[in-house]
């Protein structure tokens, strides 16, 4: 097993990408170049800078990344947020998304604490 595939922050963000590739397949088909678009590369960034940092030789270099991921889950956090004020998401999976990515920023942020030690 790779380095990054033992991270809990990692696997989470993986399946969280799977999930929202999911969703954003119902938002409105004027919104493909736009937010499903946007949603699903700040998605991809956020396992991907994991892995990258993972594969990082100093613990700085990994924990760059890893606020570069955190960067990328905000993003998210608020691309989240306005699919669920224009309703393009129901309230109740809005509010689980949100929810995931929280746990998922407490994990990257502890790795990021951890290695800052």
């Amino acid at each position: 097993m790779k380095p990054h595939q033992k991270l809990n922050a990692w696997a989470d963000s993986f399946e969280l990408v799977k999930e929202l590739y999911a969703v954003t397949k119902a938002l409105p088909p004027e919104e493909k170049f736009g937010l499903v678009s946007q949603i699903r590369r700040a998605a991809v960034s956020v396992p991907v800078n994991i892995a990258e940092g993972a594969a990082r030789k100093s613990p700085k270099q990994f924990a760059w990344f890893l606020y570069v991921s955190l960067g990328s889950l905000t993003e998210l956090d608020t691309l989240i947020l306005l699919c669920g004020a224009l309703e393009f998401i129901p309230p109740q999976e809005c509010t689980r998304l949100v929810e995931k990515m929280d746990i998922i920023g407490k994990m990257i942020y502890g790795l990021i604490k951890s290695l800052e030690k």
